[in-house]
């Protein structure tokens, strides 16, 4: 039985495909978006947040412990008191995550809804994510970046209903300047996407001055052709959770407001309302 980190699971949703939906957020990814605003799912495995606010600075969570659950993670789970300390990266075994899944089976069909993969980029962990898809028997979507080799992609594209992928960056140097990694892998397996005849939406976060350019949004227009796209708003909230997961955001992104998106380079596009 395969075992996957997971750092995150939400009920209710909404925005991640059809009907209501439970959204899974796997850990790890190979991107580095400067823009990223789920930074508790960039890392690889099992991981800690510590939430800055009302801490003490007692140093208590410092102190060995012999609990099994805090070994490797450098703090105590339970001594924080102010209870600011969660794990990140829960090992499941696929089998126990369909059943936790499952329990919301009639909500799903009286919605037209179903389970979401998501992250960081479940694609990192294509086995667990496969072989968790088989055991659901619902309708099944993935948020993805696209980033990976296309045997993986083809293969979790054969399990799944649905497909939500990020085009960022149409320019190859833009994109690896800003995520860290090159846009071709992207492009070549939105191209398997297309030609399998699955449904699908391309997302285009809107970052300022770097992805939503006239230049750029052209571009990924171009690439699309008369795709569906939504793009989504940046958040500006994005920096917030860095310190609890001991990282530093980006300074780069100085701008507090979108340019003007004209939404005609697009043959088939929505604007979200609410941030990304």
């Amino acid at each position: 039985m395969a075992t996957g980190h997971i750092f995150d699971i939400k009920e209710f949703s909404v925005n991640d495909g059809p009907g209501i939906r439970t959204t899974v957020f796997f850990r790890g990814c190979p991107l580095r978006c400067i823009w990223c605003h789920n930074p508790e799912g960039l890392e690889r495995g099992r991981g800690v947040l510590v939430r800055q606010n009302g801490c003490l600075h007692c140093g208590r969570c410092r102190i060995p412990c012999d609990h099994p659950e805090c070994r490797g993670l450098g703090r105590c789970l339970h001594a924080c008191p102010m209870g600011l300390i969660e794990e990140l990266g829960r090992e499941w075994d696929a089998k126990s995550l369909a059943e936790r899944l499952m329990r919301d089976a009639e909500l799903y069909a009286s919605s037209g809804g179903g389970v979401t993969l998501s992250g960081g980029e479940p694609l990192l962990q294509y086995e667990f994510a496969i072989e968790l898809l088989r055991l659901l028997p619902v309708h099944k979507a993935i948020e993805t970046s696209g980033f990976a080799s296309g045997e993986v992609f083809k293969r979790v594209l054969d399990e799944v209903d649905y497909v939500m992928m990020d085009i960022k960056l149409a320019d190859s140097e833009a994109h690896r300047r800003y995520t860290g990694v090159d846009n071709a892998p992207i492009l070549e397996n939105f191209k398997r996407l297309k030609e399998s005849g699955k449904p699908y939406l391309i997302r285009v976060p809107l970052i300022p001055d770097i992805t939503d350019t006239t230049e750029n949004l052209s571009k990924i227009a171009t690439v699309v052709g008369d795709s569906p796209v939504e793009l989504l708003p940046y958040n500006r909230m994005a920096g917030a959770k860095y310190p609890s997961v001991g990282k530093t955001f980006t300074d780069l992104i100085t701008k507090t407001e979108n340019n003007p998106i004209d939404l005609s380079v697009f043959q088939n596009a929505t604007l979200r309302r609410d941030a990304h």
